[in-house]
Parts: structure tokens; sequence; C-alpha cells
């Protein structure tokens, strides 16, 4: 008998495992992780970006999250000694009609409470010497991290407070009884008193376990990236971003330096074809069955209908997506780019085909589900974790 079960071993489950130890030092915890070691999925195939919350509606979790997060996830690197950086972001617009748009993104900065400037096209070149815009916003608080070691350090800190980490251990069923959650996995029973489903790309099913329904179903999308090539990483210094288009759920393709000093370049959004798909080739019958039947799905196709096809074109034609780099950097060729790993994005999408745009979180009488927590949510994970032990009963950690 444990006092919390966490499910999930990503970034916001050890985050959140972590915080609980921190709160009820006397609590008995697990978490529970069905590969073979922590952060595989949506976390390991993370861009590593420390985001700022500029994109994010004011007063939403992600933007108080975010930009408390992106404080909290630089001062924990920094005391525990991890790879991470404040470069910096700048954001572009490259044609007269994203001038409005950018305008309303700087505001929008402005509201929530964010350090942010605009800046002319040469003041952006002094940053970025080979972008071409009309216009920027300079992000000082945006960053670079390695999530992987991030989540290691929370896995050992976990450790080190007496929590255990289960390994291998797929969860398949959860049912009440005797005042307790009975979680029955591919490694035996647990049993816990309190559970938090921080199951990333199955946070539904999970919930759906536990007969909670989220009134959202996760759609897979995957993001395919390109790498510079090492003699042309020197094009890019830091982050570069264009214009979101407010009507499309992503941000459109961008640079970003990583922690290793690589420049990735992307990412395309497009449908993966299982939850958890992060290659073309990468099929499940039933997933996709749950997708293409799911009447949210199709909503939010006809809605996005443009974008969506610009979206596989760029996931089948290397030309297409390059050229969209072009828009920021014109040097950029195709023999300037190899493919390099995707991730694949876990979105709630409610049955109106509307994506969930905030973190989605749902309370339960011995159970707390995050059905929603797609980026930022690495940055965010610090803050995730101390507003749901905030939530937990008091009784049930003593």
């Amino acid at each position: 008998m444990y006092d919390f079960a966490v499910l999930g071993g990503g970034i916001v489950g050890l985050s959140t495992a972590m915080m609980l130890g921190k709160k009820f030092p006397n609590a008995s915890l697990v978490v529970v992780e069905k590969e073979s070691k922590v952060a595989v999925h949506q976390t390991g195939h993370n861009s590593g970006v420390i985001h700022s919350g500029i994109y994010y509606k004011p007063g939403s979790f992600k933007a108080k999250f975010t930009r408390a997060g992106s404080q909290s996830m630089v001062e924990f690197c920094q005391k525990h000694d991890l790879p991470h950086e404040v470069c910096g972001k700048v954001i572009v617009a490259t044609k007269k009609k994203e001038l409005p748009l950018l305008d309303n993104l700087y505001k929008r900065g402005l509201e929530n409470g964010l350090k942010v400037k605009k800046i002319s096209p040469e003041e952006v070149k002094e940053k970025e010497p080979y972008v071409s815009c009309l216009a920027g916003i300079y992000v000082p608080t945006s960053g670079i991290a390695d999530y992987k070691k991030v989540c290691q350090k929370y896995a050992e800190i976990i450790q080190q407070q007496g929590g255990e980490i289960k390994l291998n251990t797929k969860v398949l069923k959860i049912s009440n009884s005797n005042n307790c959650k009975f979680v029955e996995t591919n490694q035996g029973e647990i049993q816990a008193k309190f559970i938090i489903n921080c199951g990333g790309l199955y946070s539904d099913r999970l919930a759906q376990l536990d007969k909670v329904n989220p009134q959202a179903k996760i759609v897979p999308f995957r993001g395919e990236y390109y790498q510079l090539t090492p003699e042309k990483s020197y094009l890019v210094k830091s982050l570069i971003y264009p214009v979101p288009n407010p009507e499309f759920p992503f941000l459109g393709v961008h640079f970003t330096k990583m922690i290793d000093g690589s420049v990735h370049a992307g990412p395309n959004a497009v449908l993966s074809l299982r939850r958890e798909g992060y290659k073309k080739t990468d099929f499940d019958i039933k997933e996709l069955a749950e997708v293409i039947t799911y009447p949210g799905f199709w909503r939010l196709a006809a809605k996005h209908a443009d974008e969506g096809i610009k979206e596989i074109i760029r996931s089948f034609s290397k030309a297409a997506f390059v050229s969209s780099l072009q828009q920021l950097i014109p040097e950029v060729t195709e023999n300037d780019i190899v493919p390099c790993e995707a991730g694949v994005r876990a979105q709630a999408l409610k049955m109106d085909g509307k994506l969930v745009e905030d973190f989605l979180i749902i309370q339960d009488e011995k159970a707390l589900h995050v059905c929603n927590a797609p980026s930022p949510a690495a940055t965010a994970s610090l803050e995730i974790g101390k507003y749901i032990v905030g939530k937990i009963p008091q009784t049930v950690g003593v």
C-alpha cells in the first residue's frame, strides 16, 4: 500500500512525484513507468526549449506556469549544474500581413508580464545576422536545456526522498476498493490511497480506466525535424521563430539551437498513425481507427484543411520544408539540412473539433488526471508539480 502512485515517468510525472516527496516527506510513493527508463516519449523527444510564455492566453495555466517555469527551470538547472543557456529568442515577421500579428503578440507578451522588446530588422540582424525580416520581437527569458538530464535529476531526488520508480510496468486496470485505488499492472497489483495520472500520450486512456471522462481524446501529432549540417550551424545563434498563425494551433517551422550546439529546424505537424509513432512508417490500425472515427478529428481537419495540406506536403517534400525555412533564413538550401529524430505531441481534442488549448487537470476524490500537457509542459513542469501537490488533500500524505 502506497500513499501515492504516479502513473507516467515523463517530466510532469517525475516533477509531481518530486514535489509530493517534498511536501509529504513521510508518505510512501511510487512512480509507474511502462518503459525501461524514464522520459522516453514526449520528454525524450523534446526540442529542449525553455519557453517564456509569450504565446498563451493571459491568466491561463500555460501563461502562468510557463512564465514562472522559465525562471524555476533555470534555477533548478543552476542548482544542480545541469546544461542550460538563457540565449533569448527572436520572433520575426517576414511578410507585411504578419506585422499586425506581431504587434498582437508583443501586446500579449506585455499582458503576461514579460520583458519583451520590439526590434527593427537591423536589431534582429545584430542578434541573428542571417535572418531576413520586416520586424521582430526579442524575448530575453527564452532558453534551452537538456530535459532528459533534468528528468534524471528529478528521478534521483525522488529516490533520495524514499520514493520508488517501477520501470517496465504497464497499467492494465484501475479499480476502487476499501477506500483506495487498485492499479493492476503487468508486474502485479499496486495499491494506493491516491493516484496521479501523468500518462501523456495515453493520459485519456488511463483516465477512462479510472472511469473518468476527460471530455476530450488524445490525438497524436508528429513533429518532423531536420538538422543543419555542422558546417552551416553558424547560421543560427539562438532561437528563431516565425509569427504563428493565430488560427492554426502550432507555431510553424523554426530554428532551435540545441544544448549540444547543433541546430534543429522544424517541426511540421502531421497526424501520427500511432500514438508513439516517431517514424512515417509507424502504424497501429486500432489507434488510427480510434482517431479517424472520432468526429472531433474531422471537424478539426475541415477547419484547418489548407494548413493541414501544407504540413503534409512539408512532410514528404524536402524542397517545401526548405522553402518554409528560407522565409526566415534565405541562405538555407536543401544541401544544408539532414533529417533527424521526430517527436509526437499528445494533444487533447474535443468532440466539437476544438483543441484543448490549456493544460487540462481533472480532480476526483482519490485521483487527479493530467489529460493535456503538451509543450510547454517541460518548461512548466516544476510549476505543474507544485500546483498538483497543492490540490492533494492533506490527509492523504499524513
